[in-house]
């Protein structure tokens, strides 16, 4: 009889059911996995060996067979080593039980027996569940991640023996594991200290600023800053994470998934529960920043979800590379094709970024002269084509701060991160109530048909808007998004209908493009 065990792949954040087959014949001694495995599962041809006999177990001095069904889907990845081994054992009834019905292996064998943490827990966990999966055994170091998913009985196990040990009820070594369970509100309340803390409360000056970043984090709206070296825009953005709003728990799940497969969960913490700030160089590839690769894995838009993609030195980045964003920016999705397959990763982020006005640094500065000439001002600034420019809904300068602002000791402090974060998730949840069942959290997600809805104008504001249209030449996408900043600015003005100073406070941080 054969022996069939159940485990899972992981392509892109999909999750497929796999069965894995295992057959002894009488013929030389030797192991063969088919089924479409890649390297890593072909070498687990000799883990398993040593795991199965370096835990005191008899390894079949015959040909094994081990079939990945189905064989159509390409396997990656070492998720496979404990069922193939479990299946093994199974055969040749080293583990007394035979069938392992709604039960699912996952895990990395070493070569003594012991078991790995793996990548991609959490969603295979969560699409196991659906498909009607009730038991889940994985390594010790990958349980709390698994057991987030609630309704799966998650069974994490440090070793080869201890899994042995747990199915054969009748043996005297039977020692049953104890599901794993967490509580996923001690998760979500817990709060994690962010490494080099910013609040705006240490910004001097740049209120106008200040201002602009309270409304971008309020409706989820991309900006861009402007301005000298110097001027306070590279700590304007490491504030900007601290206004932003909690995660809702749907919203932590769905990073965590993403950081799952990416192998950057913390064991002990396994959920994301805070908003992802990612910085990057402005040498970054763009298959660093969209993602992809042979393997194809998520970029810095994916990992930036629900949370802030940072891009200081805004025009030394390729132009390529700033061309990639484009579509992720639109669509709030990145979709990577290759010859055999289609994955699509979420990358709904708010983009901030910041530049310096010329190469020099110094156009229009008050204290000193810029060096560059026209020309190089214009080729500078060639690198942020007009499409691009587009999807940016804010656009700031952030001009150098006087002398008494940096030196004046009697100037009041500002307001603090607290006191702006208030204020943001208060129009956060007003979006969360206004778009209840439609799919969507914030203003910067509405659709041209949402925005018909949901963005009346009065005659006042209806003018004013056609007049910045003619004025500024103005496109549909940037007529639109001028829409959605200011019915952002309305919900931070506890407003039920934009008016016309929302829209003109709209056109204000859009005329400087």
């Amino acid at each position: 009889m054969i022996s069939q065990i159940l485990t899972a792949c992981v392509i892109g954040l999909d999750v497929y059911k796999i069965l894995v087959e295992v057959d002894v014949n009488n013929s030389l001694p030797s192991v063969s996995i088919v089924g479409l495995p890649d390297l890593s599962i072909t070498e687990a041809r000799e883990r398993v060996r040593s795991a199965i006999k370096n835990s005191g177990y008899d390894f079949p001095n015959k040909k094994v067979i081990v079939n990945l069904a189905p064989a159509d889907i390409k396997k990656i990845g070492s998720y496979y080593d404990l069922p193939i081994a479990i299946g093994i054992l199974s055969k040749n009834n080293t583990i007394q039980k035979n069938e392992f019905k709604d039960i699912a292996f996952i895990g990395e064998l070493s070569l003594d027996g012991s078991l790995r943490a793996v990548n991609g827990v959490l969603p295979i966990a969560a699409g196991l569940k659906q498909q009607g999966i009730k038991t889940l055994i994985v390594p010790f170091d990958n349980a709390k991640e698994a057991a987030i998913i609630q309704g799966l009985t998650v069974i994490g196990a440090k070793s080869l023996i201890e899994i042995v040990n747990h199915f054969n009820t009748e043996s005297p070594e039977h020692k049953e594991i104890k599901p794993t369970i967490v509580d996923i509100n001690e998760f979500m309340q817990e709060k994690t200290e962010q490494d080099g803390y910013f609040d705006f409360k240490d910004v001097k000056g740049q209120l106008k600023a200040k201002k602009a970043m309270e409304i971008a984090a309020a409706g989820a709206h991309n900006l861009l800053m402007s301005g000298p070296p110097g001027s306070g825009k590279t700590l304007l953005a490491k504030c900007f994470s601290s206004i932003l709003p909690p995660l809702t728990f749907e919203e932590s799940i769905e990073l965590t998934k993403i950081y799952s497969i990416s192998g950057l969960i913390n064991p002990s913490k396994p959920l994301i529960t805070t908003r992802p700030f990612r910085s990057v160089h402005h040498t970054a590839s763009a298959i660093g920043i969209i993602g992809g690769g042979t393997n194809p894995k998520p970029g810095e838009i994916t990992l930036a979800h629900r949370g802030v993609l940072f891009l200081d030195e805004f025009v030394e980045f390729p132009r390529n590379v700033l061309e990639v964003l484009r579509q992720p920016l639109e669509d709030g999705k990145i979709v990577i094709a290759r010859a055999k397959m289609r994955l699509e990763f979420p990358s709904d982020f708010i983009l901030l970024a910041a530049m310096n006005p010329c190469p020099c640094g110094y156009l229009g500065d008050s204290e000193k002269n810029c060096t560059c000439s026209d020309f190089q001002v214009k080729q500078y600034r060639s690198k942020l084509s007009g499409p691009l420019l587009d999807r940016i809904d804010i656009v700031i300068d952030v001009p150098r701060l006087k002398i008494n602002e940096l030196t004046d000791k009697n100037i009041p402090q500002g307001e603090s991160s607290e006191q702006i974060r208030e204020r943001v998730v208060k129009a956060r949840n007003i979006q969360l109530e206004r778009y209840k069942g439609l799919g969507i959290y914030t203003n910067s997600e509405l659709t041209p048909k949402l925005i018909k809805k949901f963005c009346i104008l009065d005659e006042t504001s209806s003018n004013i808007l056609k007049e910045a249209v003619r004025k500024f030449s103005l496109s549909a996408r940037a007529y639109d998004r001028l829409l959605k900043l200011a019915r952002t600015i309305a919900d931070l003005d506890s407003s039920e209908n934009i008016q016309a100073k929302h829209i003109a406070q709209a056109i204000q941080y859009r005329s400087s493009m």
